[in-house]
């Protein structure tokens, strides 16, 4: 087994209240970062929460010559009146990812049910050809009204050429405002069943108490990470929830790593006090859990 520390003599349980209280001041400045944005008026939300939560469209895009740089794309849009407009980069250097939110107002430029008894009235003596001609062109009315977001996206896009010229769209997702809770409820359920699993494994595996150690130090991990994430405004989306979802896996292996040492060296030296045997355990698993968590 690879070392990068050997013959650590740490006294970890010394400084407890230095590290207890670090991670306490990190936990409280994103509590209050949350509290505050959430309350106060006209401030943003505690968490900036991506299209996958927050709903919104995203459209994929190849430039068929010299692609632009993310800054002029950004600015096309900005000049089109959609300021936080995301792009994202792929693995073809031609192609990008467009994630524009749900515009404020969209539901509202939807047809009314009164206006289209009149438009049925007027199907009346024309073809079939006709009449799904006429259904095909309402339903892409309808859907430029209820989400505008595409067509800004195609606006912003024809700055830089005509469509098919300059630029070609392969791809379009959209994600309503329902759909976008219920991804938000499954992350959390999905964050809270990993946790829970956890603390019947340990328990199982070791006692409750090793178990209710591990489970306060996974929470501890994620809400200093969703701290900084409401502090800095970091996006939110499915990929971070992934990556939280791994966080709490690498928290975890290296707890038990230690619990399991704790437990071992306890079995091996009866007549040293608990203190020592913690310190102990922690300093030889240093090693391991630097080079599988860093």
């Amino acid at each position: 087994m690879i070392q990068l520390f050997k013959d650590v003599k740490v006294d970890w349980l010394a400084n407890r209240r230095i590290f207890i209280a670090i991670s306490t001041l990190l936990m409280l400045a994103g509590l209050a970062s949350a509290i505050i944005r959430q309350a106060a008026p006209g401030g943003t939300d505690a968490f900036n929460l991506g299209v996958d939560f927050k709903g919104g469209t995203v459209i994929t895009a190849r430039f068929l010559k010299d692609r632009p740089s993310d800054e002029t794309i950004r600015s096309r849009f900005a000049q089109q009146g959609v300021g936080d407009a995301i792009i994202q980069r792929t693995d073809k250097p031609d192609v990008v990812l467009i994630k524009v939110p749900r515009l404020e107002g969209s539901a509202s430029n939807a047809p009314q049910p009164a206006q289209q008894q009149p438009q049925a009235q007027t199907t009346q003596g024309q073809t079939p050809e006709q009449q799904a001609s006429g259904a095909q062109a309402q339903g892409q009315q309808v859907q430029t009204q209820v989400d505008p977001g595409v067509l800004k996206v195609r606006q912003a896009l024809d700055t830089f050429g005509p469509k098919d010229e300059a630029y070609k769209i392969e791809g379009t997702d959209a994600v309503g405002e329902i759909a976008g809770k219920q991804l938000r409820i499954q992350a959390i359920a999905v964050t809270l069943a990993a946790l829970i699993g956890i603390l019947v494994y340990i328990a199982f595996r070791f006692e409750w108490t090793y178990g209710a150690a591990a489970v306060i130090a996974v929470f501890h991990d994620v809400l200093v990470t969703l701290g900084f994430f409401s502090i800095f405004q970091w996006e939110v989306s499915l990929t971070v929830i992934a990556a939280l979802l791994t966080l709490v896996g690498f928290s975890v292996n290296d707890t038990i790593v230690a619990f399991d040492r704790i437990r071992e060296n306890l079995r091996l030296h009866r007549r040293d006090s608990l203190y020592k045997v913690m310190n102990d355990s922690i300093n030889q698993t240093l090693s391991r859990t630097v080079i599988t968590s860093g």
